[in-house]
């Protein structure tokens, strides 16, 4: 069976049907088809992941466009992804490989994905473009792979993924992006067919753990855009972790999806109510003010990074210190 591989998480059922035990879908999943995911797929009675080592995308990114701003600011990472996701958002960015399992991939095993990004003098790599979680067989074996040279391992994630799992690939995963899509329980359920309390779980564990986190929410018209929502996204964050990074990322028309993009006065009004509660607040996908990409101090207020998109132009920051005042800050580069 190519690109297949026995999955990890399930319980086997009687009729050789089997509970996948991955994401807060809980997939029951009857012999001879596949979870909600796309990927996973059960064969005489076991479930199988059928992206085993399946490359959809591939590229050496900027460490930025993850987006991750507080983790080894100006660093290239080799970025890759697979097929498949456990969410149905109607506005995907990524819906050609998220939502479309038939297409064209490429066979990459791990030790072959670690060698390139040994060769391209890479940070590590990042798991991404797609929903990576779906993924977890393939990354817990490339990432033993990276371990013997000290390559990072890094995820985007939609943080639907069971805690079980989630805590088992942790120990390996050295920073993480995680999409906070909503604030609403009815918007996960009914319009991501997701589940918000999971993300927040998600959110939750990693932030007590040694992984590096930040969060993303893509303010997207007629769903998530009120004024409300956002400042309870903002009250959550500061309540758990003030550090944490917020990228506020501007939405366009994508996918199933044709409401009109974010108005850039109400995102940069959210910026703004953000930047009093949060110390690492960040503009995605606008070019209206370059300097809301910039890393401020929380201490003295001078600028830590200033970028350009992301083109990272001056690092003051030397020891986990700034070179202003001196002061901690949680930047790690």
């Amino acid at each position: 069976m190519e690109h297949k591989k026995e999955a990890k998480f399930y319980t086997k059922n009687e009729n050789l049907s089997v509970s996948c035990n991955l994401c807060p879908h809980n997939c029951l999943i009857k012999n001879g088809n596949k979870g909600f995911c796309g990927v996973r797929e059960v064969v005489d009675g076991s479930l199988y992941t059928n992206n085993w080592a399946k490359i959809s995308s591939l590229a050496m990114d900027p460490i930025e466009k993850k987006p991750l701003f507080n983790y080894y600011p100006s660093s290239m990472i080799l970025s890759v992804g697979t097929i498949g996701c456990n969410l149905k958002c109607p506005f995907c960015q990524n819906w050609q490989i998220s939502q479309n399992c038939d297409i064209s991939t490429k066979k990459i095993l791990p030790n072959q994905l670690v060698e390139i990004a040994v060769r391209e003098n890479s940070l590590g790599i990042a798991y991404t473009y797609n929903e990576p979680t779906i993924w977890i067989e393939y990354i817990l074996e490339t990432a033993k792979h990276t371990q013997k040279y000290n390559l990072k391992n890094i995820m985007v994630t939609n943080g639907q993924i069971n805690s079980e799992p989630l805590e088992e690939l942790l120990p390996f995963v050295d920073a993480m992006n995680v999409d906070l899509k909503s604030f609403s329980e009815m918007t996960y359920k009914k319009k991501l067919y997701g589940d918000l309390k999971a993300t927040l779980k998600t959110i939750e564990i990693v932030n007590s753990s040694r992984t590096h986190l930040e969060l993303t929410t893509l303010v997207v018209t007629g769903i998530n855009d009120s004024i409300e929502e956002m400042e309870e996204i903002i009250n959550y964050i500061a309540n758990l972790n003030d550090e944490i990074p917020w990228h506020i990322s501007r939405y366009f028309p994508n996918y199933e999806y044709n409401e009109k993009a974010t108005d850039l006065d109400f995102i940069e009004e959210i910026y703004n109510i953000a930047s009093k509660k949060l110390k690492y607040v960040y503009l995605g996908n606008v070019n209206k003010h370059i300097s809301f990409e910039n890393s401020f101090c929380p201490h003295c207020g001078e600028v830590l990074i200033s970028r350009t998109r992301y083109n990272v132009k001056n690092i003051n920051i030397k020891d986990g210190k700034c070179n202003f005042c001196g002061k901690n800050v949680a930047i790690i580069s």
